[in-house]
C-alpha cells in the first residue's frame, strides 16, 4: 500500500475509526500540532549532549503519540477505543510537575526574557516550547468548541512549554 492514498485530495482527511472532517477541523490543527511539537523536540534530543535530557524528551515524544491518539478520535467514536485508550494522567503531570521543580533548583533565577541561538539545542528547545504553547492552543479550542478534552491532558501540555523552557535554559 502506498503512503500516498489519494484519499485526501478532496481536502479532507479521516480521524481515528475512519470519521473523514476537513483538513482544518479543529482535532486535526491540535494533532497536527503535537506532531511539530515532537518533531522539534527529536531535533533537540539530536542536539542534546545530555543522556538524561535525552531520555527525558524521548518519554515526552511517547507520551505525545499517546496525546495524538487521543486528539484524532472524535466524541462520538471515544467509546470505541476501549484498551487501546491510554489517556494522559494525573500522574503524568505530576512527573513534569516534578521535572519541573528538580530543574528550578539548578537553574539560575529569571531575570528576564532569553533571546534563542546561544547553542543548537537550547535553540531547538525554545522553538519546540513554542510549538508547544501552538498545540496548547490547538487542544484549547478543541473544548471551547463542547468536544471533549481530559484535564490532565490540557495540564500536561501547559507544563511541557515550561518544562522546554527550563531545559533550554539549563543547557545554555
Amino acid at each position: 500500500m502506498s503512503i500516498a492514498t489519494r484519499t485526501g485530495d478532496d481536502g479532507t482527511t479521516a480521524l481515528a475509526f475512519g470519521r473523514r472532517v476537513p483538513k482544518n477541523h479543529p482535532r486535526v490543527k491540535a494533532y497536527g500540532a503535537v506532531d511539530e511539537f515532537s518533531s522539534a523536540l527529536g531535533l533537540a534530543r539530536a542536539f542534546d549532549p545530555s543522556p538524561a535530557h535525552k531520555e527525558t524528551i524521548l518519554r515526552i515524544q511517547k507520551d505525545l503519540l499517546r496525546i495524538m491518539a487521543v486528539l484524532a478520535v472524535d466524541d462520538s467514536d471515544r467509546g470505541k477505543m476501549g484498551a487501546r485508550y491510554n489517556p494522559i494522567a494525573d500522574a503524568d503531570v505530576a512527573w513534569l510537575d516534578t521535572l519541573v521543580k528538580e530543574l528550578e533548583k539548578t537553574t539560575p533565577p529569571f531575570t528576564g526574557w532569553v533571546l534563542p541561538g546561544d547553542d543548537p539545542a537550547s535553540a531547538h528547545l525554545h522553538h519546540a516550547r513554542t510549538v508547544c504553547r501552538r498545540a496548547e492552543r490547538e487542544i484549547a479550542a478543541i473544548a471551547e468548541t463542547g468536544q471533549k478534552v481530559d484535564a490532565p491532558l490540557l495540564s500536561y501540555v501547559n507544563r511541557l512549554s515550561d518544562l522546554c523552557w527550563l531545559l533550554a535554559r539549563e543547557i545554555a
